[in-house]
């Protein structure tokens, strides 16, 4: 029994002619009749007495025509349901951000979301790629603004940026006063990390061309999960750092960073939910303030190549030891 099948009977009731509900219906006249006949089959009763003129339903045809209408009167509720969750844009949010991104993007989108849904509520959480997966497979978390792909079959991605990767140099650096940064022999041994940043780890390796993170150099090992850190031991002359661009935002003056040419390395930045997640207002909302309040060079069209983490040995391999 479908609910296809009850909207044939209740035009058939309706129309009392099995043309007239055949174009109601938007099907040809055989295929509503099978259908029908189909039905009657299935709950082995006679819904229509065909040998009257008009078409009249049977004693028991009228109170299953009658539970018919019911039901689908249900079925719009649901619909009216759905469609109404899907628009909201009332209530609690909660929103994880990939801790790379989050300094520098949040304080933007919170003033722009507050302008578009002032009658929600977000509740913004910061934490690492693997953290915001499991708390969106978990329902921790309703939204996660993270690098993609994520390589897992049961959330949806929607993708809303490329952020460009940039190099940060120190003053002393041969490629200091350049206008555009090429990879030098000595920097790879000098490349520095974030603490438990698998997904971002294993996209500067790639970007390096290094297989084996054992290769950089460990005089000193540093626990740290901060870009900022980062930048400041690059300015102590202390390493070499690959950045995402929204990390630099308010340093143009400082002369320290250096784009990649073209094909700029970058990654695809996306509003990720569970495959039950509803709301779809409340994302395309999302993504045109995370859109709109994009500094312009993010916003303009360049030659890049996007850099994959969740296929990375590396990350693999780290997440593994989890």
């Amino acid at each position: 029994m479908t609910i296809q099948q009850l909207k044939y009977i209740v035009a058939l009731d309706e129309e009392r002619h099995f043309a007239r509900a055949a174009e109601v219906c938007m099907v040809t006249q055989p295929g509503l009749t099978i259908q029908l006949k189909n039905l009657e089959e299935e709950i082995g009763i006679k819904i229509f007495d065909r040998n009257k003129v008009p078409l009249t339903p049977t004693l028991l045809g009228i109170e299953i025509i009658n539970r018919a209408k019911k039901i689908l009167r249900e079925a719009d509720d649901i619909r009216d349901f759905v469609i109404n969750e899907k628009n909201t844009l009332e209530g609690e949010v909660k929103v994880g951000v990939i801790s790379t991104l989050s300094p520098y993007l949040i304080p933007l989108f919170i003033k722009s979301m507050k302008e578009t849904t002032p009658k929600m509520q977000f509740t913004i959480k910061e934490a690492y790629t693997g953290q915001l997966i499991q708390g969106l497979e978990s329902g921790a978390l309703d939204v996660a603004i993270m690098a993609t792909p994520t390589g897992n079959p049961h959330l949806i991605e929607h993708p809303v940026f490329r952020e460009p990767f940039l190099a940060y140099l120190n003053q002393n650096h041969p490629m200091a006063d350049a206008l555009l940064y090429e990879m030098q022999p000595g920097d790879k041994a000098e490349l520095l990390l974030l603490q438990n940043e698998y997904c971002y780890n294993a996209q500067l390796l790639d970007i390096c061309g290094i297989k084996d993170p054992g290769k950089i150099k460990e005089q000193f090992l540093y626990d740290i999960s901060s870009i900022e850190t980062l930048k400041n031991l690059v300015r102590a002359e202390l390493g070499f750092a690959i950045l995402p661009e929204l990390s630099i935002i308010n340093e143009a003056h400082t002369g320290l960073f250096k784009p990649f040419k073209e094909p700029k390395p970058v990654r695809e930045i996306s509003l990720v939910v569970s495959d039950t997640f509803s709301k779809k207002l409340l994302l395309e909302k999302m993504n045109e303030a995370i859109w709109n309040c994009l500094p312009e060079s993010l916003q303009q069209n360049f030659a890049y190549r996007k850099i994959r983490w969740n296929d990375s040995p590396y990350f693999i391999k780290a997440v593994s030891k989890l």
